[in-house]
């Protein structure tokens, strides 16, 4: 296979769709719309940094949501059909049902989805919707109360976590999925309870490996609970039978409960990297666009946008960043050595998971 950037000019509806350096398309683009949060999960954000003097960006130094939407529609205009608002806590913003008809609205956006911690959704779930927004993944690390307490920095309401996700699927917005990190020590033991809980509702609980992303997590491979001795705890209590993709790239591996109770989805990012179908682009809120959630550079659009830079010029500056990429980060670290790879890496906040 021949590893050369291409161009595909002849894609349906006039989409010029971009492929990078190992040949895989601009599929996604993530979008934060704020470096602020109402958490401070340790693995994140933790507390005893981002206290309450922390400077956050300025709302002049954050994308307005003009911004955000022209690059949004170029994007679009390189293949991009999925897109997904994140933070930071992206319901911090009180205006982003606006920022959601916007991106609505753009030709070949098929999948718009939210993420976010749930506190803040159950008032404004049926105002996103209504919007356009088509779902929501809720972070959710564990039912019980102290832990959950715990891992979101002291600051965590269950129960209004709970009522958001609630208020989610009488919106319309499912399936809602419910994303779990896994950590050793921390939340490992209450995994099954969770799950238990969401068995027989529509909601898709996904366990995520503790991830070396950031700087500040103190990650150490021996917090890691591999997917496969998951997959053996929840196999023992539940058979579950692989299901397929929904889509190429998509990152968990995707089971059903053999008795009918649901889905459940593994994401092995740590034990089994998939760089090799990564078809995602990260705008962090201050206009800098990323080609790797572990990347250590991005390109700032915001010069461009605010220099007066034309649909055409952005295209350009896209296509470019896009055809010249090649990271594969998880592929390249094995799990083993992780702990000694030293590369400074944008923080988890800035630009969302």
């Amino acid at each position: 296979m021949s590893l050369n950037p291409i161009s595909d000019k002849a894609a349906v509806d006039d989409i010029a769709i971009i492929r990078d350096a190992l040949r895989r398309p601009l599929h996604d683009l993530r979008i934060s719309v704020l470096d602020q949060c109402n958490f401070r999960c340790p693995y994140c954000m933790p507390k005893d940094e981002f206290h309450e003097d922390y400077e956050f960006l300025s709302r002049g130094q954050r994308l307005t949501y003009d911004e955000i939407l022209k690059i949004a529609h170029v994007a679009a205009g390189l293949g991009v059909s999925k897109m997904r608002l994140t933070g930071g806590e992206p319901l911090l913003d009180k205006k982003l049902s606006e920022l959601v008809a916007g991106l609505a609205a753009i030709p070949g956006v098929n999948d718009l989805a939210l993420t976010t911690n749930g506190m803040l959704l159950a008032p404004v779930a049926q105002q996103l919707a209504d919007a356009g927004l088509h779902r929501v993944t809720v972070s959710l690390d564990s039912l019980d109360e102290e832990i959950f307490r715990h891992m979101s920095g002291g600051r965590g309401d269950l129960g209004r976590v709970l009522e958001g996700i609630e208020a989610a699927r009488q919106a319309g917005l499912t399936p809602v999925k419910i994303n779990v990190v896994v950590q050793r020590g921390i939340n490992d033991h209450t995994v099954l309870d969770l799950l238990d809980h969401f068995r027989g509702t529509d909601h898709i609980v996904r366990l995520i490996e503790f991830m070396d992303v950031g700087n500040r997590n103190g990650w150490r491979l021996d917090q890691v609970v591999p997917s496969r001795h998951l997959f053996e705890q929840v196999q023992k209590h539940w058979p579950l039978r692989r299901i397929d993709q929904n889509y190429p790239g998509e990152v968990a591996h995707r089971y059903e409960y053999v008795d009918g109770g649901g889905e459940i989805g593994f994401i092995s990012s740590v034990t089994e990297p998939f760089c090799g179908g990564c078809s995602r682009a990260r705008l962090s809120a201050d206009g800098v666009l990323y080609t790797c959630l572990f990347a250590n550079q991005g390109t700032d659009l915001r010069e461009s946008l605010r220099n007066d830079a034309d649909d055409e010029e952005l295209t350009d500056i896209l296509s470019q960043i896009w055809l010249q990429r090649a990271d594969r980060y998880s592929e390249l670290r094995r799990p083993e050595t992780a702990e000694a790879h030293v590369l400074r890496k944008v923080e988890m906040y800035r630009i969302g998971g």
